[in-house]
């Protein structure tokens, strides 16, 4: 294994205040203008897959006319804000609500039969009453508040000033930035002023943190004020990260994490909004983009081989982005089209009809597949994933199939399922188990690789503030930060999850990573063999990461996981799968 990739501590990752905005030092005298960089899309000239059958060489042509992963998927997002706009705007996020709405369900759940979750609430006992919408609201009134006054008292400094970091003057910034935002070079040595203040943001944000896990309110809310002031939604990556930390950190001392959690921002960002911040996502940071590509370039291998039937059951369906450039190969396949099936599975949505959204996801899709001539079929499912049944999945098992690839397919969403931490049976080995009696030809996972799932608050919290500045750092170096969707989705995903990880407890914490070596030994103990990575397709994604992305994401192999890393911290890893039926 490389250096590369050996984690790094959390002293590593803020060790230099020049280099990166990930280090949580803070200058008082800050600039407020933003990184420029110009627009960037991924280009790409397909890849060749050489040393298979004649079938297999067929697909070696159609992955040459397949285009752009990422272009399919940009022009998918955007028409469906041109088709769906009045619609959209009207709708929360797919996502944000069924999350939502898991948290909230579990809250009442609790609360009707006096069970409490995780034996870690933040200060021994539950603190419910503060619950109120006013409660809540304060939460942000007072982070706007002050956000404003320091804002409105801030010098204008031009961005060299600002990056120059007085903090450290025997240091430079002239190291190359490579396709990062490039404003942030700068030159010779600047002598550090004796009035200006320096502050330690993540000492800060620690500190907060250690005086709420012991009930010190005192001490806490005297370091929130501190944070907030020299934290911003607007600033750089560490200034970002630690204003949504603070909303979280005052939302657990409050005991209204829950009710933020389930209502943050409900009323003002649409569905609209949140697509438009995915799709700067999806241009900025190549780990969705990877993921997929594995996912698809491997389904496009084993569809070449003659099948005339693919059925792929999606877990975490969502609005559909994956399967455009997938149906895109399909229609160029040579011999035509095989039959394209998909399971689209996601959690219920609230309200009288759960399915909805998943299956306007498949008349979109459909769609799509009829403008490209591909014959497709669509189920919609949206219920607790490990109640499921092989029965509902209508499944195709006769001898006059033989011909179907059977696909399943989960990009990054199981670990928004049950652990054997909250129940005896666990739910995540439950649906782990069904999909092994699916018995696809393969099971691709996807995995957010996370360590902040400890019912040790403290300990969860560190964990946490490493995960999510490696995010916020990684957005400062690729896109301005005048960007208003980059914002919104930092504000909406990003500070949205933070909240729940911070704030919430027992079944109310929807978001429960595990690291990538947690997912191997769970899949092994369910029935699992692992399969090799297609060499191919690797150097075919690391060659596009290396050229078309910033210099700091890297890709590696680890254990037959592909692991996606950002300077050295791996955030994301994929891997195949199949049951082992000896």
């Amino acid at each position: 294994m490389e250096a590369l990739f050996q984690e790094p501590t959390m002293e590593a990752l803020f060790q230099d205040p020049i280099t990166t905005s990930n280090d949580f030092v803070y200058n008082h005298h800050h600039s407020e203008q933003a990184d420029m960089i110009g627009e960037r899309f991924f280009t790409s000239s397909g890849s060749s897959f050489s040393g298979m059958t004649k079938s297999a060489t067929e697909a070696e042509e159609v992955v040459e006319e397949e285009g752009d992963y990422t272009d399919a998927t940009l022009k998918f997002i955007s028409q469906m804000l041109m088709d769906e706009a009045e619609d959209l705007e009207k709708q929360g996020c797919m996502f944000t609500d069924c999350t939502a709405l898991q948290a909230h369900e579990k809250h009442f759940s609790d609360a009707l039969h006096g069970s409490d979750g995780d034996p870690s609430p933040p200060n021994g006992k539950r603190t419910h009453q503060h619950s109120s919408p006013s409660a809540v609201e304060t939460t942000y009134e007072r982070s706007n508040k002050l956000q404003l006054a320091e804002e409105s008292h801030e010098p204008p400094l031009d961005d060299d000033t600002y990056y120059d970091a007085i903090v450290y003057p025997s240091k430079k910034t002239g190291k190359k930035a490579g396709k990062s935002n490039s404003h942030r070079r700068g030159g010779g040595k600047k002598k550090r002023n004796p009035k200006e203040e320096v502050i330690d943001l993540r000492a800060l944000l620690t500190k907060c943190a250690q005086s709420i896990g012991v009930n010190d309110r005192g001490t806490a809310n005297e370091t929130l004020t501190k944070i907030r002031l020299h934290s911003s939604p607007y600033g750089n990556g560490s200034e970002r990260t630690a204003h949504y930390l603070a909303i979280a950190l005052e939302a657990r001392m409050n005991g209204t994490g829950t009710s933020l959690y389930s209502s943050y921002h409900s009323d003002s960002i649409s569905a609209s909004d949140i697509l438009k911040g995915f799709h700067t996502y999806i241009n900025a940071i190549p780990f969705k983009v990877v993921s997929f590509m594995m996912a698809n370039k491997y389904i496009m291998k084993l569809t070449a081989r003659g099948a005339t039937r693919l059925h792929i059951i999606d877990f975490g369906i969502l609005y559909g982005f994956q399967w455009p450039w997938l149906i895109e190969g399909l229609s160029a396949r040579a011999g035509g089209p095989p039959r394209l099936r998909i399971t689209g599975i996601d959690f219920p949505q609230p309200g009288f009809r759960p399915e909805e959204r998943v299956k306007a996801t498949g008349l979109r899709l459909g769609k799509y597949c009829e403008r490209l001539n591909v014959p497709f079929e669509f189920k919609a499912i949206a219920k607790s994933w490990e109640s499921i049944t092989l029965e509902e999945l209508e499944l195709e098992r006769d001898d006059d199939h033989d011909d179907e690839v059977l696909v399943v397919n989960c990009m990054d969403r199981l670990g928004n399922v049950a652990d054997e931490t909250l129940v005896m049976d666990c739910p995540r080995d439950n649906v782990l188990n069904l999909i092994k009696n699916i018995n696809p030809h393969v099971f691709i996972h996807a995995v957010v690789n996370g360590t902040y799932h400890t019912p040790f608050f403290e300990v969860r919290f560190r964990e946490a503030l490493f995960h999510f500045s490696s995010l916020f750092d990684m957005f400062d170096a690729t896109v301005p930060r005048e960007d208003k969707d980059r914002k919104l989705f930092e504000e909406v995903m990003l500070g949205r999850d933070m909240l729940n990880v911070i704030s919430c407890e027992g079944t109310e914490r929807v978001e429960r990573p595990e690291t990538y070596k947690q997912w191997q030994v769970r899949s092994f103990r369910a029935g699992f063999q692992q399969l090799p990575l297609d060499q191919e397709i690797v150097k075919f994604l690391k060659e596009k990461v290396r050229s078309d992305y910033d210099q700091n994401f890297s890709m590696e192999e680890e254990g037959k996981w592909l692991l996606q890393a950002w300077k050295g911290k791996v955030n994301h890893a994929v891997s195949y799968w199949k049951p082992n039926n000896n």
